[in-house]
């Protein structure tokens, strides 16, 4: 475990390359933490792909009512680090524990809600799409074993966030990592069955995903406490009140969770499209859609470290340092977007070669794969400036532009795409890319309609 860094671990910076390095400083544990989370989701799909390509469909339609939830959740916590780098950014570092505490307390609550949610409602709600029936009671049992990791899970999301906003993002990595050794090794046993166990498919992924998750949250809780005294003072000690500060905090985690919940709802609805074409393309849909998802948390890690940037700057009433950590934050995202863009339209064949061997789903998911390239970068750059808003105190249009671009307008064309003009898989791939640039612009006008509103006052 490691030692706690002082609070002022992410200084603030007055030039443009002080920037750059302080954002790469807290950035890259976090992509590196962010990246381990999808990891695990990657470790899953492989070993039960690999098992079989129906439970691999199990796999995917049971993961789509679980992360709609969980990824609603976590953006609901999201104030957790955006408040907390403001204290630091007023020079109040003190008062990091209280809001720990807070989000804690919601953390909890959140996920008693969501577990009965999930372990009561996704069975029907799938068995209520009109999609095969075995597919959908495989889906379900899965679904249900998924909803066992959601409070530890939060909980550790909770803590994460806290960690990151102090600076400290080495024990969020190394917990990440070895939760996913951990995970590898349950996937293993449970999936193709071994040692007394019978092949558990699908469920046996889940069930690897409750265990190792639980191992995370124990992990980083121990870190929390071993922090500065004052913070863990106010996280156990009686809270507090800070009436305009919760509800701020509310605040933050409501635009982020509506957000989060209206781009994965429609991101995951096209796996009920895909289904409604056939088994063979949800898996198709479910490789690509976890290609794209691994890459998506090099941004979404970028995302979080300008959230602390941000939150630090507006905090310090610094109005040029706000403006200078998003245009950095963008720039870096561009940058990497674009490289990552060329590897996955170059070798589409070998990345899915890795989920599956059966010739007909690598024939239709490696040209899926390929197309799907086109929507990284503005998928990358949405997320920064998303992150970037919400951290300065613009919470409802970002969250407006991603309900009406991914709800109002990706999943419509998705089963236009799809069904009537007959595009397939394909066709889904081809809704994203345009809502995907659709909520990228809109977001970077509102950034540069703020910065320009700023500039005159």
């Amino acid at each position: 475990m490691t030692a706690a860094a002082p609070l002022d671990a992410v200084p603030a910076s007055a030039s443009w390359r002080g920037e750059l390095n302080q954002l790469l400083r807290l950035a890259t544990p976090i992509v590196l933490q962010r990246l381990g989370i999808q990891m695990m989701g990657l470790t899953d799909a492989v070993v039960v792909g690999r098992y079989s390509a129906k439970e691999l469909g199990y796999h995917a339609l049971g993961w789509t009512p679980t992360i709609i939830i969980l990824a609603s959740a976590i953006g609901l916590l999201s104030g957790i680090g955006v408040i907390t780098a403001r204290r630091i950014g007023e020079g109040r570092p003190e008062l990091a524990g209280v809001v720990l505490r807070r989000g804690l307390v919601y953390a909890l609550q959140i996920g008693v809600g969501s577990t009965a949610l999930l372990a009561l409602g996704a069975p029907p709600a799938l068995a209520a799409l009109h999609m095969d029936p075995d597919l959908a009671r495989g889906a379900g049992r899965a679904a249900v074993v998924f909803s066992l990791s959601m409070i530890p899970y939060l909980l550790s999301t909770a803590l994460t966030y806290h960690l990151e906003a102090m600076g400290r993002t080495l024990p969020g990595l190394w917990s990440m990592w070895v939760a996913n050794g951990l995970n590898l090794v349950v996937d293993l046993w449970l999936v193709p069955g071994g040692f007394g166990v019978p092949a558990l498919g699908a469920v046996g992924a889940a069930t690897a995903t409750a265990i190792s998750r639980v191992f995370l949250c124990v992990w980083v809780a121990v870190a929390v406490l071993r922090g500065p005294k004052a913070v863990v003072r106010g996280l156990l000690s009686k809270p507090v009140r800070e009436p305009r500060a919760e509800a701020e905090q509310r605040r933050v985690g409501y635009g982020a969770g509506a957000s989060i919940a209206a781009e994965v709802a429609a991101f995951t609805g096209m796996n009920v499209i895909a289904a409604w074409i056939g088994p063979l393309s949800v898996a198709a849909w479910a490789v690509t859609q976890s290609v794209a998802s691994i890459i998506f948390m090099i941004p979404l890690g970028l995302a979080g470290a300008v959230s602390v940037r941000v939150g630090r700057a507006y905090g310090a009433r610094d109005r040029a340092g706000v403006d200078r950590a998003t245009l950095t934050s963008a720039g870096v995202a561009t940058v990497i977007a674009l490289m990552v863009t060329a590897g996955v339209a170059l070798f589409a064949r070998p990345l899915t070669a890795i989920y599956a061997t059966d010739p007909a789903l690598l024939a239709l998911a490696a040209p899926a794969l390929a197309l799907s390239a086109l929507f990284l970068w503005p998928d990358a750059l949405q997320s920064v400036l998303s992150n970037a808003l919400r951290a300065r105190g613009d919470v409802v249009t970002p969250t407006a532009i991603h309900m009406a671009s991914y709800l109002g307008l990706m999943l419509p064309l998705g089963y236009v795409f799809a069904h009537p003009l007959k595009g397939g898989v394909d066709g889904c791939i081809w809704a994203v890319i345009v809502a995907s640039y659709v909520v990228c612009a809109l977001l970077a006008a509102r950034f540069l309609w703020l910065r320009a509103a700023g500039a005159k006052t």
